[in-house]
């Protein structure tokens, strides 16, 4: 029996909205705010008002954060595609607009998808509508999660946070954050838990926004939590520490944002493949399915090798977000997803920028931009050594202290 790939009916109209947000609102502005760094895109605002009323007729926005998926009972076999897919779909067309927006969009940070990962019932009515960045990273580590020095301490009703994290995208325009913070350092990693902390709260300060080589319209900030008092409440999930399950409750996390970034790997990779596209015909060089690619120009071949990297790419995040959809644990294929469109989106945009010659290297067209944007989607959310010690583990059934 074939295989159906095509994307399901019920998510034209969404792909469609993503797709101009991407074309019309972010192309236009896209080179502006990378020269502009630091500056807010005003032009977001009444983006995330069309967005927010949408979700509240419950279809999501451009770049809507990953949910819990279909959480209704289905027969056995039946096939879900719920907000996992969308919000992957959504980033994919986003950021084939641009990613530094698609970032920068209200209410749709990387902490809301760890939000709908983790968080119970009566925490997703009470922070389901915020906008939340993510704190994991920390001056003393970098993709090693466990690493986390930050610490929260119970007094009563209420914990105390101390600890530092750096680049914490939109960490400066975020209403909460995100925080990974140890309850317990003697108990080791299974003690890391993730907090909801409002951003204008007494003890927690921005230090300073990041001068960066891409994504420039999104801010990244280093923030500080000084005794920083918050309702036992905002801690994500159940504050229980489970030795036995180990790092895996907080590490939930990652199986929805890391094919998220994925998905905006995706996205900037086919802007990149469409651009060299026109420039390579413009140059006379046609791309030929019916030819092999050894009977080509040596142009046009690695252009068909770069395409077929990121079909498989996109296939792989589509597969990874389904999974979670269907209730299947998608950890592996969550950080296969992650490595592959990572390593993917850097080779895609650099080629496109190498193929396509002085007019690749200069800002006559966002090629040159494109190629910085990308480099950062193969480090956040775990780089791709990580990621690739991560898909060894689950491969071999190895743990982290066997496979390191």
């Amino acid at each position: 029996m074939a295989i159906n790939l095509e994307l399901p009916r019920k998510f034209a109209a969404n792909i469609d909205q993503a797709r101009q947000a991407g074309l019309q609102v972010f192309r236009p502005i896209s080179r502006k705010y990378d020269l502009a760094e630091h500056d807010y895109p005003v032009e977001l605002d009444t983006l995330a008002a069309l967005y927010d009323g949408l979700a509240a007729a419950g279809q999501a926005g451009a770049g809507a954060a990953g949910g819990r998926g279909d959480t209704q009972e289905r027969p056995e076999g039946y096939n879900a595609n719920g907000g996992n897919m969308q919000s992957i779909i959504n980033s994919m067309e986003a950021s084939y607009g641009d990613v530094g927006l698609m970032l920068s969009i209200p209410y749709q940070g990387l902490g809301n998808a760890a939000i709908a990962a983790v968080a119970t019932d009566e925490q997703l009515e009470a922070f389901g509508k915020v906008w939340a960045a993510m704190a994991i990273t920390e001056p003393s580590f970098g993709s090693d999660s466990a690493a986390v020095t930050a610490t929260a301490d119970r007094d009563g009703d209420e914990y105390v946070l101390n600890g530092e994290k750096i680049f914490v995208t939109a960490g400066s325009r975020a209403s909460h954050i995100v925080v990974w913070a140890s309850v317990d350092k003697s108990l080791g990693r299974a003690a890391i838990k993730s907090f909801v902390v409002p951003r204008e709260h007494p003890g927690v300060t921005v230090e300073r926004l990041e001068e960066k080589l891409g994504i420039r319209a999104s801010d990244t900030a280093v923030i500080r939590f000084e005794n920083c008092r918050i309702p036992a409440s905002h801690l994500l999930g159940s504050p229980e520490v489970d030795v036995k399950k180990g790092f895996g409750g907080v590490m939930q996390t990652f199986d929805n944002t890391r094919p998220m970034v994925a998905a905006m790997a995706v996205g900037v990779a086919r802007a990149s493949l469409e651009e060299l596209r026109s420039v390579l015909e413009d140059a006379g060089l046609e791309i030929d399915y019916d030819r092999p690619a050894a009977d080509q120009p040596a142009a046009v071949a690695e252009f068909i090798r770069l395409e077929s990297d990121w079909e498989a790419s996109y296939l792989m995040t589509l597969r990874a977000a389904w999974m979670a959809d269907n209730k299947i644990p998608n950890s592996l294929e969550a950080s296969m997803s992650k490595a592959k469109a990572g390593r993917t989106g850097t080779d895609v945009t650099n080629k496109a920028v190498e193929l396509a010659g002085t007019v690749g290297y200069s800002e006559r067209s966002l090629l040159e931009k494109w190629a910085r944007d990308s480099k950062i989607l193969d480090i956040f959310e775990g780089t791709q050594q990580i990621q690739q010690l991560i898909i060894a583990r689950r491969v071999l059934g190895k743990s982290s202290a066997e496979l390191k």
